[in-house]
């Protein structure tokens, strides 16, 4: 396929996919409309890379519905300047949406396979702002904390309290909660001093959160 029909795809993704079901934030869909989200899944789903649905990336695990990166790119208001901390890379596709909106990003994969591969491609698609590593996302980057949002990309039973301490005074978290293979809500976190105000946004689907044995 030509370079072009993919830039026709990504932007007709944006508008029908996102832009259409009520993600607004300029920088968001400018971000969505810039990253090659066909760069991100394996080669047999490039043809399906578009589409309004997650597509599985192997070892379980797989690259999230168009329109939720979108809302949950949006709901944590990144802006220019801000450190972002992602928990579950993944392909690396949410990381660089992120990227192209704040200064840095970290970014943790437990899969040690996955991490390698996300790392050589975002290197390759010529991120610089984004920092990975192979670890276990429960306890968080604590040397790079406070962040500004924290994006969690995998279903958590609870909410894991050493990412809540990693938040600035007035960040935000969005995580999906609940049980592994059933339907999860996703959660906003807002950091307000001390406090913590915790709001259900809605229903979705994610892949378990995995830890370290």
């Amino acid at each position: 396929m030509l370079m072009q029909d993919y830039t026709m795809l990504r932007n007709e993704m944006v508008k029908t996919q996102i832009g259409n079901r009520g993600v607004k934030d300029s920088a968001t869909l400018a971000a969505l409309r810039k990253v090659p989200r066909h760069s991100f899944v394996p080669t047999d789903q490039v043809a399906n890379a578009y589409e309004d649905r997650p597509l599985a990336i192997g070892y379980g695990q797989t690259i999230s519905q168009p329109y939720i990166v979108g809302y949950m790119t949006e709901i944590i208001k990144p802006k220019a300047g801000q450190k972002v901390l992602e928990i579950g890379t993944g392909s690396g596709y949410q990381a660089a949406v992120l990227a192209e909106i704040v200064s840095k990003v970290y970014t943790i994969e437990i899969v040690e396979e996955l991490g390698k591969q996300a790392t050589t491609r975002l290197k390759n698609l010529g991120y610089k702002n984004i920092e990975t590593k192979t670890a276990d996302g429960y306890h968080g980057w604590k040397e790079h904390a406070p962040f500004d949002a924290i994006v969690v990309t995998a279903a958590a039973e609870f909410i894991p309290p050493p990412l809540k301490e990693q938040l600035k005074d007035g960040g935000r978290m969005i995580i999906p909660v609940g049980s592994p293979y059933m339907t999860q809500q996703l959660m906003l976190i807002e950091k307000t001093g001390k406090s913590y105000r915790t709001t259900s946004k809605m229903p979705v689907r994610f892949v378990p959160f995995k830890r370290s044995q």
